[in-house]
């Protein structure tokens, strides 16, 4: 892997991440999308972080529901990825601060991708009845799969990233809810893990 590009993937992809990547920095000096310490490491710190979270989705993605999208990670990586490999599925991008859907809209219409972003508190929205759920950097694991049970299919997968204290925070979310859990290791941070959910109910 060179420093600006994802393997396994199509020059249009990548080229698509560049552009996002552009304009994530021409934006964030006016309305702070990620922490300035982390832009000179955009593309491990964010790209690729999220990039591993879209490649552990099902290989049949119909409905895509990402919360808190922010500077859009997972969510626009996710976008850029399926608009290869799954061009028909529906993105959606929940996000309350006007200014950062306005930046998710302007990024999916430069990057020519298919999306959603709904401008809106999680907490208000009907159920989006996604087959995947993803956040990252949103809340604890009790909470997102609050957000989980109300927004995800019957048979959807979640994916969180989460970091080195991913394991304190199942068994605390264990005390709260049942659900069905795979972990995979990060591949930019070894300590952290992104933790695939299904049938989630509570206790």
């Amino acid at each position: 892997m060179t420093d600006q590009t994802l393997p396994d993937v199509s020059r249009e992809t990548n080229e698509r991440l560049q552009v996002y990547a552009e304009l994530l920095r021409k934006w964030n000096s006016k309305i702070n999308l990620v922490s300035r310490a982390s832009l000179h490491d955009l593309w491990a710190r964010h790209i690729v972080d999220s990039a591993q979270i879209a490649q552990l989705a099902p290989e049949r993605v119909e409905h895509w529901a990402d919360l808190g999208s922010g500077g859009g990670f997972p969510g626009i990586v996710a976008a850029i990825l399926l608009q290869e490999t799954r061009p028909t599925a529906q993105i959606t991008l929940v996000e309350s601060d006007q200014r950062k859907c306005a930046f998710l809209r302007t990024v999916l219409r430069e990057t020519e991708c298919v999306g959603t972003v709904i401008a809106e508190r999680i907490e208000k929205l009907p159920p989006l009845s996604a087959d995947v759920l993803s956040a990252r950097a949103l809340a604890d694991l009790s909470s997102l799969l609050g957000y989980a049970d109300h927004h995800l299919s019957s048979d959807g997968v979640a994916l969180f990233p989460k970091g080195t204290t991913w394991k304190e925070e199942v068994k605390e979310a264990q005390s709260k809810w049942h659900f069905d859990l795979e972990v995979a290791t990060s591949l930019t941070d070894p300590a952290a893990a992104i933790l695939k959910i299904s049938g989630v109910s509570r206790v």
